[in-house]
């Protein structure tokens, strides 16, 4: 029986953090018996917002696959592979740009969030302003079923499917696949600021930080704006650190926490406690794992150059029909 095609990626813009662990990687992890699944560091995505400072983005698409095979993403039962190295992402992007009205990507609401939180960049560029161009031949490329994403990344995977019933408007053939989303119910884990947890906006806790440096940041955490003082009662579901509790901590605990924190018998700081004493041992065994990874950086390597010949080979049939429908074959 055949097994629906899953594809998902991620940037390789710097290190990989909780929200990446509990929002992505697990679900990928899930997936692997039921899908035929592709996963692959998106290292020219990179590109659109670090442009400048190009230096890391090969120690990054290390450090990914490290985190990926210590998150228990199987090489033997998923595809595993680097954008960069399947050049035809880079020439379906190519022929996809030339259709895209420029509307389309004007109103991508994750293009509008960055152009306002990242001030430290210059994103006016095409590279940025299209890159949903680039993700949608990502996708396209592999004739992909599925596409994980959370509720807040429909509109990109909507951009997708639009591009691909216009190529195939304007051409009058049948080549590209419209994906369907597989929604992800995950916690949204916020930053130390109270922001969504990003490395664009330095706020994150990542999964390759020492125990010590996990505690400082959680201890220095923003938690319910609205509880100033120790003797107000607060809100654990308004409150920053409270979705960690929902992953980490076992339920009567949570409970416990409910009700401390709405009758002020809890304070912030006993709230954090008790999110290290189950967060810590939580993250413990992937940072052991990803160590021992990082110590056989060839074996990496291989498995990344084993899933990209695998998966190139998927892209150029793909290609070959786009191609033909273009008549410039």
């Amino acid at each position: 029986m055949n097994k629906k095609r899953v594809l998902s990626g991620m940037q390789a813009s710097g290190k990989l953090h909780l929200g990446n662990l509990v929002g992505a990687l697990e679900n990928w992890k899930r997936m692997q018996d039921d899908y035929e699944c592709y996963y692959f560091i998106a290292d020219w995505h990179a590109l659109s917002t670090n442009y400048e400072h190009t230096d890391d983005i090969v120690s990054y698409r290390m450090e990914m696959a490290a985190d990926w095979l210590a998150a228990g993403i199987d090489p033997n039962r998923a595809v595993l592979f680097v954008q960069s190295q399947v050049p035809e992402h880079a020439v379906l992007h190519l022929f996809l740009s030339m259709i895209v009205p420029v509307p389309w990507l004007e109103r991508n609401p994750t293009y509008k969030e960055k152009m306002d939180n990242i001030q430290d960049k210059d994103l006016a560029t095409y590279g940025f302003l299209g890159y949903p161009v680039l993700q949608a031949a990502d996708i396209a490329l592999y004739k992909a079923d599925l596409v994980p994403v959370g509720i807040d990344q429909l509109p990109h995977l909507e951009l997708t499917r639009e591009l691909v019933r216009r190529f195939n408007h304007i051409y009058r053939c049948e080549v590209l696949k419209e994906p369907e989303a597989k929604i992800s119910q995950v916690p949204k884990l916020k930053g130390t600021d109270g922001r969504k947890m990003s490395k664009s906006y330095n706020n994150a806790i990542f999964l390759s930080e020492e125990p010590e440096e996990v505690e400082k940041k959680i201890r220095g955490m923003i938690t319910d704006t609205k509880r100033a003082r120790r003797k107000d009662p607060g809100e654990p579901d308004d409150c920053n650190l409270f979705p960690l509790h929902l992953i980490y901590s076992p339920e009567k605990e949570r409970e416990e926490i409910r009700k401390g924190c709405r009758s002020a018998e809890m304070g912030c700081t006993d709230c954090k406690a008790l999110l290290l004493k189950n967060l810590l041992p939580a993250l413990k065994p992937h940072l052991e794992k990803r160590k021992e990874l990082m110590q056989n950086p060839e074996r990496i390597l291989e498995i990344l150059a084993e899933g990209s010949k695998k998966a190139r080979s998927v892209a150029q049939a793909t290609l070959e029909e786009v191609k033909v429908a273009m008549k410039i074959a």
